[in-house]
Parts: structure tokens; sequence; C-alpha cells
């Protein structure tokens, strides 16, 4: 786990090319290839994003990491992104480069497995397609609730900071709301399967770091 009670006053992902911007940028990159793959027939829906009756077939397996890097517009985009530059800074910062890397990838993988296990288990829903990087967000959010559980921060449209262990339930809570309310197709159960395995992670680095956590903990109070 890396050292945390070094803190540059120049934001860190100005420093240098971090594995976060390097993430977005993927992001970004890949977002207008298949947005233009698409737009062209050169590539099908089914073929980026996630849908569960295509895994159930054992088809297109490949869109568990695919889906994961492509959005469904130009916000979906920048609404991720914007969280993205921000929560993965901090917490690149806190585990380190290679401990970012992986459990950002595990934590988009398990997001999507959630989304099309609670797709047989709750909704019937298996046509349903899913894209974007909140699941692995969500990730990284669940990690934060557990080692940063007071750190304040603030959330799209509202103007004072809430602390984490609030925000991160009720931004969940909001999204699910709108998509009931709103009949808006938000990956709710994605997001609940990456904050699961952020808090998994969370409680995996308290359990064998305790002393750094808590310095951790402290020092985002």
């Amino acid at each position: 786990m890396a050292k945390v009670y070094s803190v540059s006053k120049r934001p860190f992902f100005f420093s240098r090319l971090s594995v976060n911007l390097t993430i977005i940028l993927i992001n970004v990159v890949l977002f207008f290839v298949f947005t233009l793959l698409l737009s062209y027939n050169v590539l099908s829906i089914d073929a980026v994003a996630i849908k569960p009756s295509n895994i159930v077939n054992g088809d297109y397996l490949w869109t568990f990491l695919s889906s994961m890097f492509m959005h469904g517009g130009f916000f979906h985009l920048f609404a991720n992104m914007l969280s993205l530059l921000f929560i993965g800074s901090l917490v690149e910062r806190i585990i380190g480069k290679k401990r970012y890397l992986w459990f950002y990838l595990i934590a988009g993988l398990f997001a999507g497995l959630f989304f099309v296990l609670s797709s047989f288990i709750f909704t019937a829903d298996f046509e349903t397609f899913a894209v974007g990087a909140s699941g692995a967000i969500f990730g990284l959010v669940g990690m934060l609730m557990l080692l940063t559980p007071n750190l304040p921060v603030y959330i799209m449209f509202i103007p004072i900071p809430i602390k984490m262990k609030y925000a991160a339930p009720g931004i969940l809570v909001v999204l699910w709301l709108i998509s009931v309310a709103g009949n808006v197709p938000v990956g709710n159960t994605a997001h609940l399967g990456g904050l699961i395995a952020g808090l998994f992670y969370g409680f995996y680095l308290k359990y064998k770091f305790p002393n750094k956590t808590k310095m951790l903990s402290r020092h985002f109070s």
C-alpha cells in the first residue's frame, strides 16, 4: 500500500501522466472510435456493450471489458470522466499505480458480472445493454467509504460538501429514483456491484494495513 502522509501541493493528475489520466484518455479515445465504427455499421452494439442474454449464450464475452470503455453519449462520458478525474486521482495516490490499475479493472468487471446476474435474479430483463465506467468508479467510491469515511466531497449540483460515507449510498439512491421516476436507463445494479467490490477491497486493506488505514482516515477527516 502506498505511503499517504506526504501530500504534494500540486494536484497529482498534473504532475505526470498517471494511470488514472491514462485510463481517462483511453475512455475518451475509445468512445469516439466505437461511436464511429457503430455509426458506419462496422461494429454492432452487441460487440461493444454488455447484454445478459449474450453472456449467458457464451457470445461477446469480451464486452465485460469493452463496455467499461464505451459510453451512452457525450454527457455520460463527461460526467463519468469528471468524476474519475478527481476520485481516481485520489485513489491512485493512496494505493499506488499497480494496485489502482488492477482494482479499477476488477471493480469494473465485477460490476458487469453483477449486472448480468441481477438481470436473471431480480429484473428478468435479459436484453438491456450496459456501458460506462461508472461501475468501476463506484468501486473506487466504495473503497473510499471505508478508508476515508469522513472525507468531504462535492456532488454535482449540490453546493455543500458531504462526507463520503453518506455521499456514496446517497448517490445510489438518487440515481435509482431518477431511473424509476423518469424512466431513464441507469445501470443501478452495475453501480451497486462496483460499490460492493469497493467495500470488499476496503475491508481487505483495513485488515492488512490497519495502521496506515487509520492514519489515512485521520488525514482526510
